[in-house]
């Protein structure tokens, strides 16, 4: 999957310092101190927004195996829910391997923890969040949640799929990655502004020799324009702290030429990727995008329990960096021009085992591009 340019930035490093969070678009980083954690904004309100809450401070509870946070204030109060959501992420994310995590009461009353499906009730009035419930909490990573359309079927060619709901624009997809300590996200291509780019990665000898889609500038406005008008895919602009350097693929495999060899599902997704800039393909940036983009799929409409792939079946550190990933390789089969191996990554082993966070012994190694 990559024979790029080894990376000089940080391997993961799961004692990061700091966590920055995002709950409803709004930037809060979370800052460690032993058993104290502080949560401050990231950024000042702008001209004219409702002042925030700047700080909050919170107690870290360890016995005997149990983890419990504490609001310690300002005193007068209660923590806002956005300083809640945060502070659950911070936690999880300085200690990956913490399953549940009890609140002491106060709770933020603006936000009901077990009606959100981000709690469970404990005895002595406390509340308990799981660890792959709250993972799957959309808007703490998705600046805009979409509504899941409701169930009407049509026809695309010879495809019979559920309607697909219209693209949206923007960042859709943001997290703090801990062992870069920067942002990730995902925004949508705009055509008029990222062709240039997306031409000279097109032409990037690397690239050309997977995608196999070199050419001139017309060629990649029309393969663009096909995508934009095809509503099983989306084109998307990875970025670490709003620089671009990969080209992502979304689509819904119903629809998708993958459909006839995985028995898919209504709502199974799948995704190709292209990294275009030399300097980020390396291990700690494969990480934060293989893990990224599963999580992306399966946030972006919670029916969907399955992302599906076709990567080259003789293509092996691809396959390695999809299995270390959690995807599994189902079967070899043929397409005009390619032999392919189905992957297939199920939601509940993708919350269940933490596949967000990368494992030191499953780390992918250095990573390029893939139409997967």
């Amino acid at each position: 999957m990559n024979r790029g340019t080894p990376s000089t930035r940080p391997s993961p490093d799961p004692a990061a310092p700091r966590c920055v969070s995002h709950p409803s678009g709004q930037a809060l980083q979370v800052q460690r101190d032993g058993d104290r954690l502080v949560v401050s904004d990231l950024h000042p309100p702008r001209a004219g927004e409702a002042p925030r809450d700047r700080i909050g401070r919170w107690q870290w509870k360890h016995d005997g195996g149990e983890s419990a946070l504490q609001w310690l204030g300002p005193c007068s109060g209660e923590p806002s829910p956005a300083h809640q959501l945060a502070i659950i992420e911070a936690a999880f994310t300085f200690e990956p391997g913490t399953p549940t995590l009890t609140l002491v009461p106060p709770f933020a009353s603006a936000l009901n923890l077990a009606e959100h499906g981000l709690a469970l009730p404990a005895p002595g009035g406390l509340q308990r969040v799981h660890r792959e419930m709250f993972f799957q909490h959309a808007p703490m990573w998705l600046p805009q949640v979409p509504s899941p359309i409701p169930l009407r079927y049509t026809l695309t060619e010879k495809f019979r799929h559920p309607l697909r709901a219209a693209k949206r624009s923007g960042t859709l997809y943001q997290r703090h990655i801990p062992w870069l300590d920067q942002t990730f996200s995902f925004r949508s291509l705009d055509i008029d502004s990222d062709l240039p780019r997306f031409h000279r990665w097109m032409n990037d000898p690397d690239v050309a020799q997977v995608w196999q889609e070199d050419g001139d500038l017309a060629k990649h406005r029309g393969y663009l324009d096909a995508i934009a008008a095809d509503p099983h895919m989306q084109s998307m602009i990875a970025c670490l702290d709003g620089e671009p350097f990969g080209y992502f693929e979304a689509y819904w495999a119903k629809e998708n030429r993958i459909a006839p060899f995985c028995e898919a599902d209504d709502h199974d997704r799948g995704w190709h990727v292209l990294i275009g800039e030399p300097g980020f393909r390396g291990k700690a940036f494969a990480t934060a995008w293989l893990t990224s983009i599963s999580h992306y799929l399966f946030l972006a409409d919670p029916r969907t329990r399955r992302i599906v792939g076709e990567p080259r079946a003789d293509h092996r550190q691809q396959l390695r960096n999809l299995d270390r990933s959690g995807y599994a390789k189902v079967k070899e089969f043929d397409f005009p021009h390619k032999r392919a191996m189905l992957v297939t990554l199920l939601r509940e082993r993708f919350f269940a085992d933490t596949l967000w966070w990368p494992r030191e012994d499953d780390a992918p190694t250095s990573t390029l591009q893939a139409r997967t």
